[in-house]
């Protein structure tokens, strides 16, 4: 009876065994040996999620030139809220602090975070319409382990991310 008892015991333990061993070699093949895409030409230095999905030279064609105007409009509409932070904080280093002064700022810098964030929304929907249905999967997967991870750069923080 001990010995068939072990055996089962064995088995189970060489099937729960093999079962992480391939887990892992899944999870490892998926991080490491997916085809990456070359970095984004305009970002030298920067990590885009874009570039872990194994995108084809022409798809990469596609993500360069829509990730131009992309980063042109966001980089405006980022120097507009810094100006307008800029202004803000003079306002607040006054002797006297204008309160309607400091909240119109205020608006206006939300006004163009919301801009932002639209833009940002806007380009991750028009990402997904260059990338095939596993590529969108792989992207969302990406997005969101960014976001969960608390990352401050992540596409859809606040103040528009660093995508």
């Amino acid at each position: 009876m001990k010995g068939k008892l072990l055996i089962v015991v064995l088995i189970l333990s060489l099937a729960v065994n093999a079962s992480a061993v391939a887990t892992i070699g899944y999870h490892y093949w998926r991080n490491f040996y997916l085809t990456p895409s070359a970095p984004c030409p305009l970002n030298e230095g920067e990590h885009h999620p874009y570039q872990d999905l194994g995108l084809s030279p022409e798809q990469l064609a596609k993500m360069t030139a829509l990730a131009g105007s992309f980063h042109r409009r966001l980089t405006e509409l980022q120097g507009a809220v810094e100006a307008r932070r800029t202004l803000l904080i003079d306002a607040l280093g006054q002797e006297k602090i204008d309160m309607p002064r400091t909240e119109a700022i205020r608006k206006e810098i939300a006004a163009f975070q919301d801009e932002i964030q639209k833009e940002v929304i806007t380009h991750i929907a028009e990402s997904k319409q260059i990338m095939n249905p596993e590529q969108q999967k792989r992207f969302i997967e990406l997005l969101r382990a960014s976001s969960n991870h608390g990352q401050l750069n992540s596409p859809l923080s606040m103040n528009g991310g660093n995508h």
